[in-house]
């Protein structure tokens, strides 16, 4: 699926510009997974984008057969504020979530939680992410039929007790405490947001 690949990167830099420096990533039996940083300096932010989760289609994990052509395509995107801790090392965790398809047999969609298990960079207070809707910083890629358009879906990190709130209460309850209290998640060293 390079075509699918090269016209995603496509869409990444037009939306994004070029990237400024890539990392891949091999885990066994795994599909190359790289990560793009785009740097931002009009409004102070870098961008790391995934390439090669959108290959293949991500499939129902209860299927008999995975299906090599149908299914729901998706790459992601964490955007920080520039320059205030080490966000590169960011570039292994995240090509852990885009691997985690391929890896675990789960489909990543909006509303879902996702936990590498450490810090995403040194010193962060998230091991968790949660996955945002699609379609605002970098629009939809439609492919040809019968395959599903890519989807660029956000991460937006979360702390262990935002992570253990949302399980309670939801994705969307979680994103309006964050609306709600002015969270600002794009700063890598934020502040939990109060849960009372």
């Amino acid at each position: 699926m390079a075509e699918v690949l090269a016209l995603v990167e496509a869409r990444l830099t037009t939306a994004l510009g070029a990237p400024d420096a890539r990392a891949a990533v091999t885990f066994l039996g795994t599909d190359r997974i790289e990560v793009l940083r785009f740097t931002d300096a009009s409004q102070g932010v870098v961008r790391y984008a995934t390439l090669g989760m959108s290959a293949s289609p991500m499939s129902d994990p209860t299927a008999a057969l995975a299906d090599p052509v149908k299914g729901p395509r998706a790459e992601l995107i964490l955007t920080v504020r520039a320059g205030l801790s080490d966000t590169d090392k960011a570039l292994r965790p995240l090509a852990v979530l885009a691997a985690s398809p391929q890896v675990e047999g789960v489909v990543v969609a909006p509303g879902a939680s996702l936990d590498v298990g450490e810090p995403l960079w040194p010193g962060a207070p998230f091991t968790s992410v949660l996955v945002a809707e699609s379609g605002g910083l970098v629009e939809d890629l439609e492919l040809d039929e019968p395959l599903d358009p890519v989807r660029f879906l956000p991460l937006l990190p979360m702390t262990q007790n935002e992570a253990a709130w949302k399980r309670v209460h939801g994705a969307a309850a979680l994103q309006e405490k964050w609306l709600s209290s002015g969270t600002d998640l794009r700063d890598p060293l934020r502040r939990p947001v109060s849960l009372d």
